[in-house]
């Protein structure tokens, strides 16, 4: 890989590593097949290509602890299919991953995008435009406001939105020099006194690891989804009325999904027990939402000193938006990103990134940052903390450069997913084979996607 270091992605791959503490000279272990890249003015397979090969030159790194690191290879046409969506059913749909009226609209004065996947999202940008549920509707109303006006409106009422900000003007905003100051990836370290350890299986090198999941939609569920592929044991805790349709079949592989409203006192002690057991946190609640709950930081360390944790947020954890709620596609519009997708196609409305990319390029990034944490605590006995933002995610993909000449990436065929049917909740289906192999082995997930709620509360539950 060292001779490849220039590229958009040398770039991205030195600054991930160097994010989770790892010499540039990991990427020596890394072997990339392949030369497909998704059609974008920006280096979106390289990205992905990054992300996935960080998280498993991060677990070489911690194979590497009780013998030689092992090789990674990682796939660039599977990595930018898993980037999309890996699940392909057979003799059933999947779910609609857009609310109707969620998407860009245009303003008296520029673009805004609304986000409505959840109800009361929607609620919110209905009640502050004044108008009915329907796109025209939607469209008429939106087209007699100004951009940031409509924005801050929506905003300040608790719901979710983005003006369409050349990357030039983000550079500028308050909140983009703030994330530009940011960390890749913020870690800490600190001395708890205390150690477990586990064996490692270099096929299932995280088999007895528990991993505690409060995290929703896309990047964080992929953090997750990734440790399960390793063999660590995923339980997804989710509040009673949550739920997320259109991105449950994808995300929820190798996991069990329980349910706990954190507001009552028995479902508190329950999550304690959890968090106390656990190896691993993540998270992805805004910035004080868990302090909201009685479950800061230094509450969680009191309850489990040991613990790996691992958050996300959407536009950084400093500067004046650090509270904001936002998801992938606000973060592209915000950033500049959309704004740059438009000029560079000649369009005449924004143009997306070919996929949810900081979501999925997080996720990544989060799954590294939690076996760093492992690495940690093998080595230096150390608990371990890391914080991630789409939107400093954002910044690696726009500082990587442009794309360099590829092929087009190319329609999914049939030997790009595994043979063995994958028995979901919602029917049978195949799954994308494995975008990385770690020493030759593939990532394995040992339980089928499963909705929201499906399982008892308890480590090592059968769902139902």
């Amino acid at each position: 890989m060292s001779d490849t270091l220039p590229s958009p992605l040398g770039r991205m791959l030195v600054d991930a590593l160097h994010a989770v503490t790892l010499p540039p000279s990991a990427a020596e272990r890394l072997h990339v097949t392949g030369g497909e890249s998704l059609h974008s003015c920006f280096a979106v397979t390289d990205l992905a290509v990054a992300a996935i090969a960080t998280a498993g030159l991060a677990l070489s790194e911690l194979l590497g602890l009780d013998g030689a690191a092992t090789p990674v290879t990682v796939d660039r046409h599977l990595a930018s299919a898993w980037f999309q969506w890996s699940l392909s059913p057979e003799g059933w749909k999947l779910p609609v991953p857009w609310d109707p009226i969620a998407g860009d609209y245009e303003t008296a004065d520029g673009w805004i995008r609304l986000h409505t996947n959840a109800p009361h999202h929607r609620a919110v940008a209905l009640a502050v435009l004044g108008c009915a549920g329907d796109r025209d509707s939607v469209t008429e109303a939106v087209a007699r406001r100004g951009t940031d006006e409509l924005e801050a409106a929506v905003i300040g009422a608790g719901g979710c939105a983005a003006t369409m900000r050349s990357l030039d003007a983000w550079r500028v905003h308050e909140q983009g020099r703030a994330v530009a100051a940011e960390p890749l990836i913020a870690t800490a370290q600190t001395q708890p006194g205390m150690r477990r350890r586990w064996r490692l299986h270099p096929s299932r090198p995280l088999s007895g690891i528990k991993v505690l999941d409060l995290t929703r939609v896309l990047a964080g569920p992929i953090s997750t989804r990734f440790l399960a592929g390793l063999g660590a044991e995923v339980l997804r805790i989710d509040p009673p009325s949550w739920d997320e349709p259109g991105v449950v079949p994808e995300v929820t592989l190798g996991k069990r999904c329980a349910r706990l409203n954190l507001h009552q006192t028995a479902d508190r002690c329950v999550f304690e027990d959890f968090l106390e057991e656990a190896d691993i946190l993540v998270h992805g609640y805004r910035p004080g939402a868990l302090e909201g709950l009685g479950y800061g930081e230094a509450q969680r360390r009191a309850i489990s000193p040991g613990l790996i944790d691992v958050s996300l947020c959407a536009y950084g954890w400093t500067g004046p938006w650090a509270g904001r709620r936002g998801f992938d596609s606000l973060v592209q519009m915000s950033s500049g990103i959309a704004d740059e997708g438009m000029r560079w196609r000649q369009a005449e409305r924004p143009v997306p990134l070919p996929a949810q990319a900081l979501d999925h390029a997080t996720g990544y990034l989060m799954a590294a940052a939690a076996i760093r944490g492992l690495i940690a605590r093998v080595r230096d006995e150390a608990a371990f903390t890391a914080r991630l933002s789409l939107a400093r995610t954002a910044a690696l993909l726009v500082n990587g450069g442009e794309p360099q000449a590829e092929a087009a990436f190319s329609t999914l065929r049939d030997e790009d997913y595994t043979p063995e049917t994958e028995h979901t909740a919602w029917g049978p289906a195949r799954r994308l084979r494995s975008p990385i192999l770690i020493g030759g082995s593939p990532l394995h997930w040992d339980l089928p996607a499963s909705p929201l709620g499906s399982a008892k509360a308890a480590w090592g539950a059968m769902t139902g």
